[in-house]
């Protein structure tokens, strides 16, 4: 693994030459230069370099360690080292993504870094997160989730990534997740967010229904997932594929966390009213074709239906939290979340499931 520097100073030329070694060996980086630091979950920024010997990527983008409490909400939601274990794990991932060089963790800092491609290097355009995607982007997606899931569909994870587990939301976290969707729900609603308070029937019912969520997508065929596919952590290529960014809430579990999260947290309503079944049909279509005994319609449909609780309770805690996402980021995620809730009536969908 990679030591985790200090400090972004630290990303010296030696640093730089030792983590590209994987896949440019030999290679020796003469300078490094630091652009802006963003904050957020991480902190980030991107690198450019130029090099004595050998050659190597004109750019690369560093993750590094985000605020303390962002590295505390990270370890106790499971989910610190999951992105630069996975980058150092070498496993290739069948999906358009950031390809890692590396990655590492210092547990006595609960600090990790992860260095991959720079992908507007290749022209590509980070979602903002705020807009939604439109159609083909969510097309092109769920293609990609398909390949992924399909590769790994009730199968024994590779040795290197059997750290990867379920998410499960414990008895402990109960009350906190209650308090804390109360507070996001509050900071919604004040925020001209209407709806999800009187979509959900308040923060006891969401949180129960939170927790059913997560208890269902560790339940039938399991596999791995990006577990975290919203807008933000998309991009797309000149060519029209989406990519998928920000790895750290990778898991295992049911194929329909990811494709209700991606989906019903992507579209714009009206687009997602007009076109959800025949995408969702599109990617049971792409799980055949790539050799896996795909759910029938009932049974997607169902699971499907009962996505948007996790969806929706994830955002209104990730506003609650006020440090994750920016603050319109967060509104205009969990009102298209409220409206996938109401109008696949979720709430009924989880007490029949």
């Amino acid at each position: 693994m990679l030591s985790v520097p200090r400090s972004w100073s630290e990303l010296t030329p030696a640093w730089m030459s030792a983590a590209l070694a994987r896949r440019a060996p030999g290679v020796v980086v003469a300078t490094v230069e630091v652009g802006p630091v963003q904050g957020g979950t991480n902190s980030r920024a991107r690198v450019r370099l130029t090099y004595a010997r050998g050659g190597g990527p004109a750019t690369v983008f560093v993750k590094g360690p985000g605020s303390a409490g962002n590295r505390l909400a990270l370890l106790a939601l499971g989910a610190l080292a999951v992105e630069a274990r996975l980058a150092e794990s070498g496993v290739p991932l069948p999906l358009e993504h950031p390809r890692p060089f590396g990655g590492g963790v210092d547990w006595g800092r609960l600090a990790t870094v992860v260095v991959m491609d720079d992908v507007t290097s290749a022209g590509a355009r980070p979602s903002t997160g705020q807009a939604p995607l439109d159609v083909a982007e969510v097309r092109s997606g769920l293609a990609g989730l398909a390949r992924l899931h399909a590769a790994y569909w009730e199968r024994a994870l590779p040795l290197p990534l059997r750290f990867l587990r379920p998410w499960r939301l414990g008895p402990a976290w109960a009350a906190v997740s209650v308090a804390s969707l109360a507070r996001g729900l509050r900071r919604a609603a004040r925020r001209g967010a209407v709806g999800a308070a009187v979509a959900t029937g308040g923060a006891r019912v969401l949180g129960r229904q939170f927790a059913r969520s997560a208890a269902l997508a560790a339940t039938g065929p399991q596999t791995l997932l990006h577990g975290d596919p919203h807008p933000a952590n998309t991009y797309r290529l000149p060519d029209g594929r989406t990519g998928f960014l920000d790895w750290q809430l990778a898991r295992t579990g049911h194929w329909s966390h990811d494709v209700g999260y991606f989906l019903a947290g992507s579209l714009d309503v009206p687009d997602r009213r007009r076109c959800e079944r025949d995408l969702l049909a599109g990617y049971l279509e792409d799980l055949g074709r790539a050799g896996v005994p795909a759910p029938g319609w009932d049974e997607a449909w169902a699971r499907y239906r009962a996505t948007p609780a996790f969806g929706l309770a994830t955002w209104v805690h990730t506003l609650a939290f006020g440090t994750f996402q920016p603050v319109d980021v967060c509104l205009a995620t969990i009102q298209r979340f409220v409206a996938a809730y109401a109008d696949l009536e979720t709430g009924r969908s989880l007490v029949a499931e």
